[in-house]
């Protein structure tokens, strides 16, 4: 066999590999383009990467047939006329990973940016309309079974385009751009030939879906979404609609928004049809359709649009100002329900719950961060919390541009004399130590309590909001302390809890704004829950609203448990007058605690009644 014939047939090996997918090829520039959709206007071959960019006539098509541009070709025009037929679908990339839908029998239109050889092959169908730079610039050479064309005479920047027909049969395919000139044995290279190959370099592929008919121009939730947003978002700020719904929340005279899209099986556009748009208990609704735009409030519960519902907006708002609304917001298309949402505008401020209540320093005015970092896990200066809600039970945020906090003078005395709102609520979750607004008040001299409420007053409308009245409590700092165990006796694998209770000088219960300070703990045959009792509880801990602080203990130790009574000694460092103290408490094993003398004494007591059964039998035998 001659090297020429060799050659050939080398050659004729790797264009049939080409054809059918199976050859490796070399790796393609990277497609910088963004790709249009099917109905979409033509992408311009300008915006392309040459040599690694392919493309799909996505125009409107009204003709009997698809199109390339042909004889009007010049190097910059191949994408102007290019019309595909039968396209359903195509994504978004220009490069070798591309996906499109088409009709079984229908046509893509497909052109490209090259500045080299290029050749087109398929997995199926056939190719024609060939054509390369302008118009008769380049000769066309077609595969014996038109599933490879190669376009000739390419040598500067310029464009490729041709016409590919799906096969009659539905299934998958591959089509396949290929650019370059192929190396010969003798290390020189050649224009592509189907004497010496096809190029080398994959620029561009798609794999084609073939249907035998359209699954388009319905909805379809694989390819349309929905979400709620708290403000309008214009298209180019991000994916519009996003499909996650908003976790924010919306206060009295707010609104809720609805972002939603459209879309059929192909990803494509819907023609214009029937939206409805129902909201429950009277919520207010309006379709605007333009995307990204804020429509007007809307003035009845029910509206009505014939549009496409391509990336368009529901803005949803309260029938009544002050009135909280929760509504299940439904939108249908053409009958079909698309989406249903349900959101909460919340109404005014209408009760004020105040909980987490602490005891004051004498002659003090700021809370204490302890206290409520023990309270609500917050380390902010506080004495008491306020929640905020609507008639519903809303949670309302009560930043100061919506109203202002107060005492109630009315309820002040000598011993409260004031009441002070070091933060104010920000936040509606249920879950965020920011729905609480915290307080404080202002002690005399002299320890005591009084009953006392706070009031808010919205800005807007006057309106006063007062609060049950809760006791607020004055004490000095902790002076003594006692200790006091839960029960006398407690068996091994017991829960035991132990109360200090701590007084001021006057003999009142302490304040919770001054912490108990150091401590050790001598408790035999216990173990200190989360804290050590050779080192002691924490120290920078304050006393609950009472006076005390309880602390838990497990009956037992690593090395098990003496059954016994013992003496404890517990000692803090802060209170002046304050000595150790010394519990006394008894432990047993638990389980069966049955002795030989308790055996015994049984058997005594059992014998005992035999004899008592025995005698009683003899006196009535004797009787007869």
């Amino acid at each position: 066999m001659s090297t020429k014939t060799l050659r050939r047939r080398i050659a004729l090996v790797a264009v049939s590999s080409l054809v059918s997918g199976v050859l490796t090829f070399a790796a393609a520039p990277i497609a910088s383009a963004n790709h249009p959709a099917a109905g979409s206007a033509n992408a311009s071959t300008t915006i392309g990467t040459p040599n690694g960019s392919l493309f799909v006539g996505t125009r409107t098509n009204t003709g009997a047939t698809a199109t390339v541009c042909g004889a009007t070709c010049t190097a910059t025009s191949h994408g102007d006329s290019a019309a595909s037929k039968g396209l359903l679908a195509k994504d978004t990339s220009s490069g070798t990973a591309q996906t499109a839908t088409v009709l079984a029998g229908g046509a893509l239109a497909l052109y490209a940016p090259v500045s080299t050889q290029a050749a087109f092959s398929a997995t199926g169908g056939t190719f024609s309309s060939a054509i390369g730079g302008d118009a008769g610039s380049t000769t066309a050479s077609y595969g014996a079974d038109l599933k490879s064309v190669i376009t000739a005479n390419i040598t500067a920047a310029s464009g490729v385009s041709v016409i590919w027909t799906a096969p009659s049969t539905a299934g998958t395919y591959t089509v396949n751009l290929l650019t370059g000139f192929v190396l010969t044995s003798s290390g020189t290279y050649v224009s592509p030939s189907y004497s010496t190959g096809l190029p080398p370099t994959l620029s561009g592929r798609i794999t084609v879906t073939v249907v035998a008919s359209s699954a388009g121009g319905s909805y379809s939730a694989v390819y349309s979404a929905c979400n709620t947003n708290t403000l309008t978002l214009a298209a180019s700020a991000g994916t519009y609609p996003s499909g996650v719904d908003s976790t924010s929340s919306v206060a009295d005279g707010g609104d809720w928004y609805i972002d939603y899209d459209l879309n059929d099986a192909y990803n494509a556009n819907l023609a214009s049809g029937n939206m409805v748009v129902t909201a429950t208990n009277g919520a207010l609704v309006n379709i605007g359709t333009t995307a990204g735009s804020t429509p007007v409030a809307g003035t009845s519960s029910t509206d009505v649009e014939y549009t496409d519902g391509v990336s368009e907006t529901i803005r949803i708002s309260q029938p009544t100002s002050g009135a909280p609304l929760t509504t299940t917001v439904t939108i249908t298309f053409n009958g079909t329900t698309v989406c249903t949402k349900t959101v909460t505008i919340a109404g005014k401020v209408s009760k004020l719950a105040i909980a987490n209540v602490g005891t004051q320093d004498l002659s003090t005015s700021a809370g204490s961060s302890q206290w409520m970092y023990q309270e609500i896990g917050l380390y902010s200066a506080g004495l008491f919390t306020i929640l905020a809600t609507d008639s519903a039970g809303n949670i309302v945020a009560t930043p100061t541009t919506l109203g202002a906090f107060s005492a109630d003078s009315a309820t002040l005395t000598t011993t409260v004399q004031g009441i002070t709102f070091p933060t104010v609520s920000s936040s509606t979750s249920s879950s965020s130590t920011a729905r609480f607004t915290l307080g404080s008040w202002t002690c005399g001299a002299i320890a005591g309590s009084a009953n006392v409420k706070v009031k808010f007053t919205l800005t807007a409308t006057g309106d006063v909001i007062s609060s049950d009245a809760f006791n607020a409590r004055c004490a000095d700092n902790p002076y003594s302390y006692t200790v006091s165990m839960d029960k006398a006796t407690y068996t091994q694998g017991e829960l035991a809890k132990v109360t200090v209770a701590f007084k001021d000088s006057k003999g009142n219960a302490a304040n919770s704004v001054t912490a108990v300070g150091a401590n050790t703990w001598s408790l035999p045959q216990m173990t200190g829950v989360s804290f050590t009792i050779s080192s002691g509880a924490s120290a920078t801990a304050v006393t609950k609203a009472d006076g005390t602080v309880t602390y838990t203990f497990t009956v037992g130790t690593t090395s098990g448990v003496t059954a016994g009574t013992y003496t404890g000694i517990v000692d803090f460092s802060v209170p002046a007058g304050g000595t150790s103290a010394t519990p006394t408490y008894s432990v047993k094993t638990g389980g069966d605690t049955t002795t030989n003398a308790d055996v015994l004494k049984s058997i005594v007591a059992l014998i005992a009644s035999i004899n008592k059964q025995i005698q009683a039998l003899q006196k009535l035998i004797l009787k007869r």
